[in-house]
C-alpha cells in the first residue's frame, strides 16, 4: 500500500497536524478570490481536500464546491458539512473526476508530489485540465524546495494530547522523507511521508505537458512576490490552454 493511502487514513495523521492555522487558511482563500475574481456561484474543485477546511470556507463565500480526497476517513469527516452546493467524494487525484466541470481547481497545503514517477505527477495535472472549463484556473500551493532543504530539521519531538511523535527528516533521491514514530495504548507505530522537491522550473515543465499556462507565482499566503531564497511557499496560478 502507498504510504499516503495508509498514513492519511489514520486518526494519528489528523492528531499530528491538528494545530493548523485555520485563520491563515481563510486569509489565503480571501486573497486568492481577490486575485482570481470568480463570478458568484462559480464552481470550485478542491483536489486533495483532507477534511475539507478550504472547501467549507469557499462554500461559505458563495461558491459551488466539490472536495475530493483519497482518504475515506477524511471524506467521512468532511461530509458532515456537506450541503446542496458542497459535496465530498473519495477520489484518486491521478484520475479524472468524471461527470464534473469546474471554473477553478485548487490543490492546497502541499498536497502534491507524492509519487516516485514524474509521469504520475503530470497525470494529476492532466486530470485537472480534464475537468477545467475553457480559460479555467488552477491554483497549486506547494513548498519552496530550496527553503525546505535550507531549513530542514533532522529531528524533532511533537506532543499532541497523550501521544509523543518522534520525527526524523532527511533528503533522499530528491524527496523530503519524514519518518514518524510513536506509541499509543502500548503499541508502537511507524509511518512515513515522502514529498518530492519540485522547483519552479520543473513545475513549468509539468504544466506544459499537461496543457496549463503559468500566469503568476507567489511566495506566501499574502500573495507576495516569490523569492526562491526567502519565500516559505511556492504558489502557482495557471490557466487551461485552449
Amino acid at each position: 500500500m502507498s504510504w499516503f493511502k495508509n498514513w492519511f487514513n489514520t486518526k494519528y495523521y489528523h492528531l499530528l497536524y491538528k494545530n493548523r492555522d485555520f485563520k491563515e487558511a481563510e486569509r489565503f482563500i480571501e486573497n486568492l478570490l481577490t486575485y482570481l475574481k470568480p463570478e458568484k456561484g462559480a464552481r470550485f474543485f478542491d483536489l486533495a481536500c483532507g477534511k475539507g477546511r478550504h472547501s467549507i470556507f469557499l462554500n461559505k463565500k458563495g461558491f459551488d464546491v466539490v472536495g475530493a480526497d483519497l482518504s475515506e476517513e477524511s471524506i467521512l469527516s468532511a461530509q458532515k458539512s456537506a450541503n446542496k452546493e458542497l459535496k465530498f467524494v473519495v477520489h484518486d487525484m491521478r484520475k479524472p473526476l468524471k461527470g464534473y466541470s469546474f471554473d477553478v481547481v485548487v490543490n492546497l497545503f502541499t498536497s502534491f508530489g507524492y509519487f516516485e514517477d514524474d509521469n504520475e505527477d503530470v497525470e494529476v495535472l492532466k486530470s485537472v485540465v480534464s475537468v477545467l472549463e475553457k480559460d479555467g484556473f488552477f491554483v497549486l500551493d506547494y513548498l519552496n524546495a530550496k527553503q525546505v532543504v535550507a531549513k530542514l530539521k533532522p529531528q524533532e519531538t511533537i506532543q499532541r494530547e497523550h501521544v509523543t511523535f518522534d520525527i526524523t527528516k532527511k533528503i533522499e533521491n530528491a524527496f523530503v522523507v519524514k519518518n514518524i514514530d510513536f506509541e499509543d495504548e502500548g503499541e508502537r507505530y511507524h509511518f512515513e511521508e515522502r514529498v518530492k522537491l519540485i522547483d519552479e522550473e520543473q513545475f513549468e515543465s509539468y504544466f506544459k505537458l499537461a496543457g496549463l499556462q503559468l500566469l503568476a507565482k507567489f511566495g506566501n499566503y499574502n500573495l507576495d512576490k516569490f523569492d526562491e531564497d526567502n519565500s516559505p511557499r511556492l504558489i502557482l496560478i495557471a490557466k487551461k490552454i485552449g
